[in-house]
């Protein structure tokens, strides 16, 4: 039998090979959890305290679930739910051991379980119901939580997500703040479409959506009335409380043979972060290679990436092109695809605040056809430490919003600098680039604009927004900012106004 000493010697072993990165989101994850941990005991308190809201929700669910179905819930907390279902050989897995702890003595005669859904083997299926409610919020990766338990639904089985309207946000922060609502840690900022394009990307056909619970709380006559009717009107139902989607798993149809993928790394006094870059980069498809486009480094970028070319033993194709008299980001992106060799084309930042770990989901999702043309989103969970300054934040939605009216496709985040495409796509774009002329500095809207004037499927990608380790930002916020406004306003002239 293997001691407990065994084991934690073992953990040490493993986590000496960790990254820096790795090493990070390890120590940000068991954070969370002990946060989780520390609000089990009193999570009692709180659901008595809102009860109604919690009968409102087991009844929602109760009537998206079939009388005797085997049910997964994932984010059980105290298993409340789950009870009130009555399915048969259920389970319920939460992150939290407390949680799970407090589950059992309070339901003794259900199976609760510690897991983490993102990354931990879950329970053997099939399942005829599989549930996430109110627990989207608390994930890391949604995307990664939702392909993991795909495979355990039963062929006829059914995905139940059930999340908080955001309008409702300062409502529940000021019921935090006196003490009538568990003070879970910030969220994931999550809209009705957020989580119907998660689903999409997971492998998941919405099947039924709609909203339920507009007063929360138990006013006799009114809430009955609000919650069965008004939370059904067009208009009204928008400020619901509650947001619910139903879904089932389709097929995914690869492309054969798989193609191969060229990742374009612009880099500009980015020297802390080439071994990195390369280190984390995945390989994708038969073959990947890893471009990196030096903008005129003056801290040692470019022999940092020539000695690591030099060093370099792996299955990654490395190689350097240099901006030359060249401005700007979007200039290096297009000097990097004219160097790439394979079918799909990849942006990857150097400074790393898009993890490169998240690069396969792009891929993904563009060989299975989810969209022509995959957009990274920064803007749905929360931000590690001040991976992005309060103004850019703002300036970042509104741009979305704007983008998003210009373009007639829904773009959370027109700013993010992931973006994935194939080639052949790419140079449809850059044939019809006269339409709009040399504009974008950034190459963010001159790829967005190029790939609505073609009608091709945008799909965004949520990722998750990390704080830069190494060297300084490149963005000016008001010069920048002004210059992405006048650019938003000459889209909006030269695709909705055709002038």
């Amino acid at each position: 039998m293997v001691s407990t000493q065994q084991v934690a010697s073992a953990r040490k072993a493993v986590e000496a090979e960790l990254s820096e990165f790795e090493r990070r989101e390890l120590d940000r994850r068991r954070s969370r959890v002990a946060i989780y941990d520390g609000i089990a005991d009193g999570r009692a308190r709180w659901i008595e305290q809102n009860h109604y809201y919690a009968e409102e929700v087991q009844r929602l669910v109760g009537s998206l679930v079939l009388p005797n179905s085997r049910i997964l819930e994932i984010g059980c907390g105290l298993g409340d739910l789950l009870a009130s279902l009555g399915g048969k050989r259920s389970v319920g897995v939460d992150i939290s051991s407390r949680m799970v702890e407090l589950a059992h003595k309070r339901h003794p005669g259900l199976d609760f379980r510690v897991g983490d859904v993102e990354r931990d083997a879950m329970p053997e299926g099939p399942f005829d119901a599989i549930i996430f409610s109110d627990a989207v919020g608390h994930l890391d990766d949604i995307q990664r939580a939702f392909e993991q338990v795909r495979p355990l639904l039963a062929p006829t089985g059914r995905m139940i997500v059930t999340y908080y309207n955001f309008l409702w946000e300062p409502i529940l922060k000021a019921a935090e703040m006196v003490g009538r609502k568990t003070p879970w840690p910030d969220q994931n900022w999550l809209s009705m479409q957020d989580i119907g394009n998660l689903l999409h990307l997971s492998g998941y056909e919405v099947v039924r959506h709609g909203t339920d619970i507009l007063v929360p709380a138990n006013v006799p006559v009114v809430s009955q009335l609000a919650n069965r009717i008004g939370a059904q009107i067009p208009v009204l139902r928008e400020t619901a409380l509650v947001d619910y989607f139903v879904a089932r798993g389709v097929e995914e149809p690869m492309v054969n043979p798989l193609p191969g993928v060229s990742v374009i790394c612009p880099t500009r006094n980015e020297k802390g972060n080439i071994h990195e870059a390369i280190r984390r980069t995945p390989m994708m498809g038969p073959r990947t290679e890893l471009i990196f486009v030096d903008g005129n480094s003056s801290d040692g970028t470019v022999e940092e990436i020539q000695a690591a070319i030099a060093a370099y033993d792996g299955p990654l194709e490395l190689s350097l092109v240099f901006q030359g008299d060249g401005k700007g980001k979007g200039d290096a992106v297009r000097k990097g695809y004219a160097a790439a060799k394979c079918e799909v084309l990849m942006i990857l930042d150097s400074d790393l605040t898009v993890p490169p770990e998240d690069l396969p989901k792009f891929y993904k999702a563009l060989v299975t056809g989810k969209g022509e043309f995959i957009n990274g989103v920064r803007l749905v969970y929360p931000m590690e430490g001040q991976a992005m300054r309060f103004l850019n934040l703002l300036g970042n939605k509104f741009f979305s919003l704007a983008l998003s009216w210009v373009l007639e496709q829904p773009i959370k985040d027109s700013l993010c600098g992931t973006k994935v495409l194939y080639r052949r796509d790419y140079d449809r774009i850059a044939d019809n680039r006269a339409f709009f002329g040399e504009f974008d500095p950034f190459g963010d809207f001159d790829l967005l604009f190029g790939a609505a004037r073609l009608n091709m499927k945008i799909v965004d990608l949520p990722v998750r927004y990390r704080a830069r380790t190494y060297g300084d930002t490149k963005i000016s916020r008001f010069a920048h900012g002004w210059l992405l406004l006048k650019m938003t306003a000459f889209g909006f002239k030269k695709l909705r106004m055709g002038l």
